[in-house]
């Protein structure tokens, strides 16, 4: 019996159709879902390759949150029960680049869905999908907690600080029922190759040279806390049956890897030699932090655990890229 609806911005992307699929597995909600339809979503292919294109439990709309939800669209979804909002640009170097194109479009997208959120009386939770990039670069032995202040380095993640802002004042003034979640790096299965993890598979693959982000002197390699997007997931949808309304939630991964030891495990499943370079990324993308770390006490302590550990994850990771080498198209 379908019970609850939910709305999924962005659902047409990486972490969102993660998202849907867990959603669509294990409940029985109907899925509403608004995606632009960018160049990263490419198209509606990663839900037809996940086989629920066709469910009528799915309904999409391919609009611009940049503008505000129409009133057909708004009749169409009729009354939502809950809406995660993941729909943003998150590429930091077009971030860099076009800097006014990506705060536009993540700043208003979230107030405009926002707005519509004003207008839902049947609506138990609102999800905001941000960053660990908010509180900036964490020294070697920092993990941020969700009390921290933000210290943005880039357009891309002074955006996303934004749009938690915005929340924290639509929930005082409008008393929406929101909750926010920070997230660390994503990896997973359809992931655009501009990512880090696809992208050295493919290099690897084809015996390329891969530049390393380091620190200044070129001998300390950047780290990441990994998580893959299922696990993100799961974290989401306990959240929404036990996360406490105007919480704010850090969802981290298991363990921390340097961007060298990722391309190492990567190289070592593949059984190919890794060429490699250290370089300063910041001499071409500044605002590019090393080191970003989340505190996860909070949401572990309400009794989420991670389900599937990083490594079992990593290694399908790959070894589902090497039999579907479509996604690693250009």
């Amino acid at each position: 019996m379908i019970n609850k609806k939910i709305l999924i911005t962005g659902g047409c992307g990486f972490i969102g159709h993660h998202f849907v699929e867990h959603i669509f597995r294990k409940t029985k909600w109907a899925i509403f879902i608004i995606d632009k339809l960018s160049y990263a979503s490419n198209g509606l292919e990663r839900l037809r390759d996940i086989g629920i294109l066709e469910s009528p439990r799915i309904k999409i709309f391919t609009t611009d949150l940049i503008n505000p939800i129409s009133e057909g669209i708004a009749k169409e979804l009729g009354d939502i029960n809950y809406i995660v909002h993941m729909a943003a640009e998150t590429h930091i170097d077009n971030s860099i680049k076009h800097p006014v194109d990506v705060i536009r479009n993540n700043v208003m997208s979230t107030v405009n869905i926002l707005e519509y959120a004003r207008g839902c009386k049947t609506l138990e939770r609102f999800f905001y999908f941000s960053t660990d990039e908010v509180y900036g670069c964490a020294p070697d032995d920092i993990a941020y907690k969700e009390t921290d202040r933000h210290n943005p380095t880039n357009p891309y993640s002074s955006s996303k600080s934004a749009g938690e802002q915005f929340c924290v004042a639509y929930e005082n003034t409008y008393k929406l029922p929101i909750i926010m979640v920070n997230v660390m790096n994503a990896f997973g299965e359809r992931q655009h190759v501009e990512k880090f993890i696809p992208k050295c598979i493919k290099y690897i693959l084809e015996d390329r040279l891969i530049p390393i982000h380091s620190d200044t002197s070129c001998t300390k390699a950047g780290t990441r806390f990994y998580i893959h997007a299922r696990n993100i997931a799961s974290a989401v949808l306990f959240l929404i049956k036990n996360g406490k309304i105007g919480e704010l939630y850090h969802i981290t991964g298991e363990k921390e890897v340097s961007n060298l030891e990722m391309a190492q495990f990567i190289a070592g499943v593949l059984g190919k030699e890794l060429k490699y370079e250290l370089v300063n990324f910041h001499s071409e993308r500044p605002g590019h932090d090393l080191r970003y770390s989340l505190d996860g006490t909070k949401l572990f302590s309400l009794g989420w655990s991670l389900p599937v550990n990083f490594e079992h994850s990593l290694r399908n990771t790959i070894k589902w890229t090497l039999e579907n080498i479509k996604w690693l198209e250009e």
